[in-house]
């Protein structure tokens, strides 16, 4: 069975999810970096050559790939729950999903404090990418995020090795 993290970018799904995997035994999946593999490119120039519709697609297609695999723990995009193709997929592959929950204050310092966010992700909105495009993305994704997950862990206050305990236990 496939444990899946779903959440926010910033929440900890390939921080966590890593740690998750070395604790299980299992090998641990970053859509995002397969999507990149597979493409030559950041995320972010896919955005800007290719266009988000283009992202989204490569995105179904990596999730559709990963499904297949067993025992993995897997981290997924913060905007792959928006296609309905792709929550359907989650549902309907029997893995474990757990909603990453994190504060959005919280989110925006950590999305901060990582230099390869603005370098490797594009802003999501006009809005540059601050407090007000997080709270926006949220407020349409979080009903997303909780229709596909079976959990959800607020990791807002854990430390890593916190949520990975939290976790486990959940699994």
């Amino acid at each position: 069975m496939n444990i899946v993290l779903v959440g926010y970018r910033g929440c900890g799904k390939t921080t966590i999810g890593r740690r998750l995997a070395d604790s299980l035994w299992q090998k641990y999946i970053d859509l995002d970096d397969r999507i990149v593999a597979s493409a030559g490119k950041t995320i972010r120039e896919i955005f800007q050559q290719d266009g988000q519709e283009h992202f989204r697609d490569l995105e179904t297609a990596a999730l559709e790939e990963v499904l297949k695999e067993d025992g993995r723990v897997i981290g997924l995009g913060g905007g792959t729950v928006v296609r309905e193709q792709n929550r359907r997929m989650l549902k309907e592959s029997g893995c474990r999903t757990i909603y990453l929950r994190c504060e959005p204050e919280v989110l925006l310092q950590r999305i901060q404090a990582d230099p390869q966010t603005a370098q490797m992700r594009p802003n999501l909105t006009e809005l540059g990418g601050g407090i007000e495009e997080i709270r926006l993305k949220l407020a349409e994704r979080e009903p997303l995020y909780r229709q596909v997950a079976d959990a959800e862990l607020d990791v807002s206050n854990l430390t890593e090795q916190e949520a990975v305990a939290h976790l486990a236990r959940m699994i």
